[in-house]
Formats: C-alpha cells, structure tokens, sequence
C-alpha cells in the first residue's frame, strides 16, 4: 500500500508513515541545503527524522542559495 503526496506540484506515493528524512533520503537530498515546507509551514531541519508524512500532504523543497 502507498501513501500520496504533492512534491513540488507533482503528484507522488510514498510508504505509509514515511518521515520527511526518509523522503529526502530516498530523493537523495539527505543532508544537502535545503529548505522544506509541508502544508505551507517550515520543518526545521532538527525535526525531518521524526516529522511524519500523511495523505495528502503538499511539500516544497526549494535550495538554500547562499550569497553575499
């Protein structure tokens, strides 16, 4: 059984009760700069191992772009 999501506006399925890390791990962007919002709320990077994904849910992912 699979869970769908909105990824960056594209329709995706993931595993029932897979966490936001698991996600990134599997898109390979474990530990890169990066920015998330699920549902139009930022998930601080301390809590995507334990932020868990449920039906429906809309997720950004956008680059951390440094400059200066």
């Amino acid at each position: 059984m699979s869970m769908k999501i909105t990824l960056n506006g594209e329709d995706r399925t993931v595993q029932p009760d897979a966490s936001l890390g698991e996600l990134l791990e599997m898109l390979d962007l474990k530990g890169k700069r990066i920015a998330v919002e699920v549902n139009r709320e930022i998930v601080p990077r301390s809590e995507y191992d334990n932020f868990k994904l449920t039906e429906s849910d809309t997720i950004e992912i956008v680059n951390a772009i440094g400059g200066g």
